[in-house]
């Protein structure tokens, strides 16, 4: 995506299927989504650093705070996947509705068992199947960044996070597996969210001539 010229106010960028421009919205919406990424990444990275800290007798008081941080996460989570650009539409109400499907799953185990979230999914890893919907969201962003930026840490990530649940949901891996790759998750999240925050803003947007085309395609 290259600048072509500019006019008084905006610049024009030549797309795929015609010029466009950047407007303020789309700024904002940008801005948005790094933002939601970096209150999910700190949510997520703190609530790993008390759960490993404290392993493996975690006081309830802990557990609580982790379960505040766990309800931080997924609503910054859920702020990401509306303000984030994917050309493919359906892709992106898919990782809607896996945070929306994970986070419903959550609600209703937490309500049931009157137990901190981190606690269901460690002492039932069947839970994940549920549960494990919100972070098949968080893998599709992962993907997404590393196929559209060519990211190390979100290359990793995409393997990482589904390996995790799968080997907890199996009970394949020890218990030392799971909390370095616990720890890596979180640190490598971090990462990520503090390089977004400082990546130029219009790759980001996008080719906004790809989203009109594909619109228009689909009236």
């Amino acid at each position: 995506m290259q600048s072509a010229e500019s006019n008084t106010t905006l610049a024009v960028y030549e797309g795929q299927f015609g010029n466009f421009t950047i407007t303020p919205s789309d700024r904002q919406s940008v801005i948005i989504y790094r933002s939601a990424l970096m209150v999910a990444a700190v949510c997520f990275a703190a609530a790993t650093s008390l759960i490993l800290w404290r392993s493996p007798n975690i006081e309830l008081d802990t557990l609580q705070l982790v379960n505040w941080l766990y309800i931080g996460f997924s609503i910054a989570l859920g702020i990401a996947l509306a303000t984030i650009h994917i050309y493919l539409a359906i892709l992106h109400r898919a990782l809607q509705l896996f945070l929306a499907i994970g986070s419903i799953a959550a609600i209703i185990l937490a309500s049931q068992t009157h137990q901190p979230i981190a606690q269901i999914i460690y002492q039932q890893p069947l839970t994940i199947l549920g549960i494990g919907f919100t972070f098949a969201a968080l893998t599709g962003i992962f993907f997404k960044e590393a196929f559209c930026f060519d990211r190390f840490e979100t290359k990793i990530l995409t393997f990482i996070v589904p390996a995790l649940l799968l080997g907890h949901l199996t009970n394949l891996l020890p218990q030392t597996i799971e909390s370095i790759l616990l720890a890596t998750w979180a640190g490598l999240f971090l990462i990520f969210a503090i390089r977004k925050s400082i990546q130029p803003i219009p790759p980001d947007i996008g080719d906004k001539s790809v989203f009109d085309h594909l619109k228009k395609n689909q009236k």
